[in-house]
């Protein structure tokens, strides 16, 4: 397959559109409209058949999508049959409850090791995961092949560790901390904090309250047609 470019906006949804399709699978569901996947991700139904359209014809006029063929292409494009390795620094409170989520709804995306300074926490495991020293970061981060790295770790020694594990390898930074890190063009960053999350949520519950009794808001039912 041809490496399409593509909006970003359009890439974060796909894994979107890709778990629902795995859940309309697994009930036997034979075809989906993009008003039905509208209903359920709460996206504009011309938005999901511009992303769509950004990669091929995916689906024909009158008839929707094909769940079994969409939710192979959808395989293909995003690679989910590929595990990547991925590995986080800072087994924190934090740390260690995402090894112990492990992504475990994916199949492709795999917390392979851990990492932290505490010589009391080096040589545990976490889950199955063992957690090494950062001396070995370089080691164990070519012994799996590792481009991504979850950023744990407390805000003053974020952007050190940032620039310890870019000089290791690592090409994308997923960063749980809330400092704003520096990192070279060729290094994809993407910021994660959940204080701004929490109150953007806060802010838009009580400035645009949801209705309940609205029907626009309400999801169609899984398995129904």
């Amino acid at each position: 397959m041809s490496e399409q470019k593509i909006p970003q906006v359009t890439a974060k949804r796909l894994p979107l559109y890709y778990r629902y399709l795995e859940k309309l699978h697994a009930i036997g569901k034979k075809r989906v409209s993009s008003a039905q996947l509208a209903d359920a991700l709460q996206i504009d139904p011309a938005t999901i058949r511009r992303d769509f359209s950004y990669l091929g014809e995916l689906g024909k006029k009158g008839y929707g999508y094909n769940v079994n063929y969409l939710l192979q292409f959808l395989r293909d494009f995003l690679r989910q049959d590929e595990v990547s390795n991925v590995v986080l620094v800072g087994v924190g409170h934090l740390g260690t409850a995402l090894l112990g989520y492990n992504f475990y709804r994916s199949n492709s995306t795999k917390i392979v090791a851990g990492f932290d300074a505490d010589p009391g926490k080096v040589g545990q495991e976490v889950d199955g995961i063992p957690v090494y020293s950062m001396e070995r970061f370089r080691e164990v981060r070519e012994l799996h092949h590792v481009e991504v790295a979850i950023l744990t770790v407390p805000a003053n020694v974020a952007q050190s560790t940032a620039d310890e594990i870019v000089r290791a390898g690592i090409c994308g930074i997923l960063n749980f901390t809330p400092a704003r890190l520096t990192t070279p063009r060729h290094v994809r960053l993407h910021n994660i904090d959940l204080t701004i999350e929490l109150q953007t949520l806060i802010y838009f519950l009580k400035n645009f309250p949801v209705d309940d009794g609205d029907p626009e808001l309400d999801p169609e039912p899984i398995g129904e047609n």
